[in-house]
This record gives C-alpha cells, structure tokens and sequence, in this order.
C-alpha cells in the first residue's frame, strides 16, 4: 500500500525497515533484488518517481517500506518539499521502525544531502544503516576507497549502525548479507 500523508499510513503492528537515499540511487531496484521479484518496487530511470511512502507486507512477518528518494528529483518544488515532510513525519513517529537503511551511491559516496538525513535520523534517534548501491559500477580500489570512508564519516554519527554494506542489485553483490541483516531484525 502507499501514503501520501501522515493521515494515510497504514496501522503499524509488524516491524517496519526502511530504504531512504538520494533519488536514483537504486532504492527500488536493491529491494525488488532483495526480495527475488522484479516490478514489486517501481524502479525508473527518472529521479523521483517514488512519490509516496510504499509498504511491502512480507508474508505477515515484517514490512520493508520504500521512502520517496530526496535531493535531485523530477517533480515540481512544492511537491517535493510535502514528500520531505512526509519523510520526517514517518521517522519521527513510528515505533515499529526497527532499522532506515540509508543507501549511498557508492559511484559518489556520502553526499551534502545524505549528511543531512543522518543529521534527521540522528536528531530522531533512528538507527540507521548504510548500504552502498551500485558497486558493480567501480573497480574494486574505488570500493575500497568509499567502503574506508564512509566507515569514517558514520563512526562520527550516534545513531548510525556500525556495519555497512556493499551491494549491487544488478550483480547479485551484497544481497544475502543485507538479506540476513533484515531477517534479524524481524524477530
């Protein structure tokens, strides 16, 4: 199901993992690789196209939830200034979130706008972890290089979750650890 306002959400009850990034950093394609099933989560090649918080009930055991992607997007200025405060009512607010997933490009690595969502999640008490998208993109150096800095840039942060992960939804990479890490937090 999706919302699009506060007043939308669904009742909470499973526990809820959430994917937020930049737009067109690979959210619904990492979850659709996540899941083995491609076209549950729109995935598009224009920034934005997530317009609404999208839930995904896994067979009664826990939701994953797909937040519209923030900075660069397709969509007119008012509307994405609603998406963001949709974003932040969601965070703030909802006891059953047990994990945001915060997915960095790792072509780029943190961004000015990915700071200030850890700086939101941080401000929220939201653990978060970060999952670095489209590694099949950079050679094996170039991953290293992003995987040591990023480490250094969350280890500052109090409520980012100290593992990280590598992923590439094209390739297969990282799935079955960050498959385990959302298993986990089901139970």
């Amino acid at each position: 199901m999706g919302a699009v306002s506060l007043e939308t959400l669904p009742p909470y009850s499973l526990p809820e993992v959430a994917f937020v990034g930049r737009s067109n950093v690979g959210k619904s394609s990492l979850i659709n690789a996540l899941l083995g099933r491609s076209g549950v989560a729109r995935a598009s090649n224009t920034p934005g196209r997530t317009q609404e918080i999208n839930f995904f009930d896994l067979d009664g055991r826990m939701t994953l939830v797909d937040l519209p992607g923030y900075g660069y997007a397709q969509a007119p200025k008012d509307k994405v200034e609603r998406w963001t405060r949709l974003i932040k009512g969601y965070l703030r607010g909802r006891p059953v979130l047990r994990r945001v997933l915060l997915l960095i490009d790792s072509r780029h690595g943190i961004k000015e706008n990915d700071k200030l969502m850890m700086d939101l999640l941080d401000k929220s008490a939201v653990v978060y972890q970060v999952v670095l998208t489209k590694t099949d993109k950079i050679n094996a150096t170039e991953l290293s290089e992003v995987t040591a800095k990023t480490r250094d840039q969350i280890a500052k942060r109090v409520a980012a979750f100290p593992d990280l992960v590598a992923t590439s939804s094209e390739k297969g990479f990282g799935l079955d650890e960050l498959r385990l890490y959302v298993a986990q937090l089901a139970g």
